[in-house]
């Protein structure tokens, strides 16, 4: 009875999850969606104030030159209210194309 037990049960590397490395199909899509959606976040994020830092050789003078957008310095304006707008909008796609994808493969079946 055992034999017909250990038939009928997954094997162990069949439940196997890697985040790295997906199955192919509907799993390495997913995580191809998430992926470019951690890296567009992470590029306004991170990248373009380490951007800005870069060019700008003189912090003070940086300062008091920095363009205004809706009379707001323009780093304020980016970090306030920019990168939220950006946050909500990645999260907009985001479900989008996970919609989108679930919806193509439950047609699939």
């Amino acid at each position: 009875m055992s034999q017909t037990n250990e038939q009928d049960s997954p094997s162990r590397e069949d439940l196997r999850i890697n985040f790295f490395r997906p199955r192919p199909g509907f799993m390495r899509k997913e995580v191809t969606i998430i992926w470019i959606t951690l890296a567009a976040w992470a590029i306004m994020t991170f990248g373009m104030p380490i951007h800005l830092a870069f060019i700008h050789s003189d912090p003070t003078r940086t300062l008091a030159e920095v363009p205004y957008i809706f009379g707001i310095p323009a780093y304020f304006w980016f970090s306030g209210q920019f990168l939220i707008l950006w946050f909500i909008f990645l999260c907009f796609i985001f479900n989008v194309l996970i919609d989108w994808l679930s919806s193509s493969y439950r047609r699939r079946r």
